[in-house]
């Protein structure tokens, strides 16, 4: 399975694809980052984006696309923008008829790291030796591409269960107990519980 991971931002949108094989094995694809400048009018910037990710879709053609759940900010701005960028990126997808997955920040970090509240740097860190690169990817917004692509190979979920996340239901929540599980998919399926319970509300970081 091939997974296009979107970490949305008007200034920097990162852009990651993996590929995923048996074994929890991914290897590195494609890296980059979507840059815009500030003064330029956000209606321009979105289209800056928007192009780039139609270019990515259709040089890489994944199977999935993968875009970080947007959280509540203090900076309105901010979460704006990184909101307006989001649903670019899932606008694509639909164009591209693509399934479609949703992660939030703390169930990416807890998969890729163990911790649900990992720095950037230890994501960094992480995302670097699970795809057995010589450095680890710059700047944060690659690496949490890349790590939201991580994160959807091993949730694993196929196309199938793409398509069902979008609408949130009870069944696409992970099981955090049971024979077979490690402690970070543990971590990562209790820290995806907490995020839906609290509405999904919570600083981006």
């Amino acid at each position: 399975m091939r997974i296009l991971g979107v970490d949305p931002g008007m200034t920097r949108c990162g852009l990651g694809v993996v590929e995923s094989t048996a074994g929890r094995k991914v290897s590195l694809v494609d890296v980059g980052v979507v840059r815009t400048p500030p003064d330029q009018a956000p209606h321009l910037r979105l289209l800056t984006v928007a192009e780039t990710l139609d270019e990515w879709l259709t040089r890489h053609r994944p199977d999935v696309v993968a875009v970080e759940r947007v959280f509540a900010q203090s900076n309105v701005r901010s979460v704006t923008g990184t909101s307006q960028v989001a649903g670019v990126a899932m606008l694509a997808a639909a164009r591209a008829h693509l399934p479609l997955a949703l992660h939030t920040p703390s169930e990416v970090k807890a998969a890729v790291t163990g911790n649900g509240r990992a720095d950037k740097a230890q994501v960094q860190e992480m995302v670097r030796r699970i795809l057995g690169l010589a450095e680890r990817p710059k700047p944060a917004d690659a690496a949490d591409a890349l790590a939201l692509a991580i994160c959807h190979a091993w949730r694993g979920g196929g196309a199938g269960s793409a398509v069902r996340a979008q609408y949130g239901g009870a069944d696409t929540l992970p099981r955090a107990t049971g024979g077979g599980l490690t402690a970070a998919q543990r971590i990562w399926a209790e820290a995806e519980r907490g995020a839906r319970r609290a509405g999904a509300v919570a600083p981006k970081g």
